[in-house]
């Protein structure tokens, strides 16, 4: 262990001078960069591309820039001799500068490491920092940590969502207005890095966490599906007051039973079903608490209604499953039910995230650009059976054909997009040989949706829905899901215009992205 490093438990501690070298220079990049620069460090970025908006600030803050390849560590990264290393998310275990790092003794950090030891720059009234509440999964990441926030905050807290869902934790750890609660997403790239410093004199310890789900992705970022399910469990490390787990998925109660956890944490579950004691669930269309209360054996409190979340397009079983995940971290913080209630009911899903886009001549439109995976893709076919399906993309190395010999079979066609499609092809006609498979071979990237737009409308009849759930990344074709999924509503509503008469109901976008 080094000393130094050891006693950097607190924004007050003596940074000044610590040699580091981040990794990246994006938005996470450069929020750890201007912190360790706030701090006094010696700080060098080595990027492989710069962005001018971040490249232009860094002599500014003072923190130097070297750019170029990283496929082998640079002769700068060597003579700067760092004391630590903080990576961005995308660089994987195996990246050169990493194994180089850690065959060498250096320390290496993620941005998450960095906000804990920091946390105390702003304090509540109280004098503490603010609680973290960690959501991770392979799916409902995003929606999970906005709905977590969204109800804190209406029982009364400041609460900030961030970390992979944009805001950098960084930003919100330094924010002078301060924050009782951060509501943190985490990627699985996250959690790898944080899984290296379990051994910590003061580790990372959440008041709660979730792992929301468990479904082969990033494959080719950790190795092996092991590895992938070994950093999400990290997720629980350290966990003070609640470890919510899935009750639909085994993997995730695995995940519990095996962290270490702060005496006295509780283990609480949710699903769609009736839920026992320590569990939330859904009875008789209602969504309960049998968990946060003193007679959970024989009482529960009402969190809101199936109907209610009907009329808010919230009704889809894994959506209604996030709600039942956050109201599980909010009770855990002694959220009322009723700002529960009132939190749905003014909640607005992302966009791309099952929204209809417009229903004429009786065909509705929906998209799912941020079904990236097959296990949220597979979510979006449950909703929507019998859709004509638009899939394919970049598969990220997980496999698709288990996903087509399910749901995959009873759709009522398939349009496939993506550069490398014969995997998508090949397993249609392997696992569900009945199901009309269409191509869309456009060869740039502004004509792929008008074709998939125009194949799908020769498909779809009455009552039909055209559903874009890709399963699959989109940097193949498209800068990202949300570029992917806007480009998907510029052409159905070119195509919609097109079309004489017939009902109309769009939903205006508003933007914003996030990633894995």
């Amino acid at each position: 262990m080094n000393a130094r490093l050891d006693a950097l438990t607190s924004w007050h501690a003596p940074w000044r001078g610590l040699r580091v070298v981040v990794l990246g220079l994006s938005v996470t990049g450069f929020s750890v960069a201007d912190t360790l620069a706030e701090l006094g460090a010696d700080v060098l970025v080595a990027t492989e591309q710069s962005d001018p908006q971040y490249a232009d600030l860094l002599p500014v803050i003072g923190a130097r820039l070297w750019t170029g390849s990283l496929a082998e560590v640079p002769e700068a990264v060597r003579d700067h001799a760092p004391e630590v290393i903080v990576a961005s998310p995308g660089f994987a275990p195996h990246h050169a500068v990493i194994a180089w790092a850690r065959a060498h003794g250096i320390a290496v950090w993620g941005d998450i490491e960095l906000a804990w030891r920091v946390r105390d720059k702003v304090l509540r009234a109280d004098g503490r920092p603010a609680e973290w509440v960690f959501v991770t999964g392979t799916n409902g990441k995003t929606t999970t940590t906005r709905l977590t926030a969204t109800m804190i905050v209406a029982g009364g807290l400041r609460a900030a969502p961030c970390g992979n869902i944009g805001t950098p934790i960084l930003d919100a750890v330094r924010d002078p207005g301060g924050f009782d609660v951060l509501v943190v997403e985490l990627s699985s790239h996250q959690l790898w890095y944080l899984g290296l410093q379990l051994g910590a004199a003061d580790p990372v310890s959440p008041f709660a966490s979730v792992c929301l789900n468990l479904a082969d992705d990033h494959l080719e970022w950790h190795g092996s599906a092991d590895a992938y399910r070994d950093a999400k469990a990290v997720v629980y490390a350290h966990t003070r007051v609640a470890c919510v787990y899935n009750k639909a998925d085994a993997a995730t109660l695995r995940m519990v039973e095996d962290a270490d956890v702060v005496e006295g944490c509780r283990a609480i579950g949710f699903d769609l079903g009736a839920p026992g004691p320590s569990e939330l669930g859904v009875v008789d269309g209602i969504l309960v608490d049998r968990a946060f209360l003193a007679e959970r054996r024989t009482r529960a409190l009402e969190l809101t209604t199936l109907p209610a979340l009907a009329a808010r397009g919230l009704s889809a079983p894994h959506i209604v499953a996030n709600i039942l995940a956050a109201a599980a971290l909010a009770r855990a913080l002694d959220v009322p039910p009723a700002a529960i209630r009132d939190a749905v009911d003014g909640f607005r899903l992302d966009p791309h995230r099952i929204e209809v886009i417009a229903t004429v001549g009786g065909i509705t439109w929906v998209d799912d650009s941020k079904a990236t995976n097959p296990h949220a893709a597979a979510s979006s076919l449950a909703a929507y059976p019998g859709a004509v399906w638009i899939v394919g993309g970049l598969l990220k190395g997980v496999d698709i054909a288990e996903l087509v010999a399910g749901r995959g079979a009873e759709v009522k066609a398939a349009v496939v997009i993506g550069v490398e499609r014969t995997e998508v092809v090949s397993a249609f006609a392997r696992h569900a040989p009945a199901v009309p498979v269409f191509e869309v071979d456009a060869a740039h990237t502004e004509n792929v949706m008008a074709d998939v737009v125009d194949l799908a409308a020769r498909v779809a009849r009455d009552g039909d829905v055209v559903l874009l759930a890709p399963a699959a990344a989109s940097f193949d074709q498209f800068a990202s899901y949300a570029d992917r999924g806007r480009r998907f509503q510029d052409a159905v509503r070119e195509r919609i215009g097109e079309e004489p008469g017939g009902d109309h109901d769009a939903r205006p976008e508003s933007g914003g992205d996030s990633s894995r």
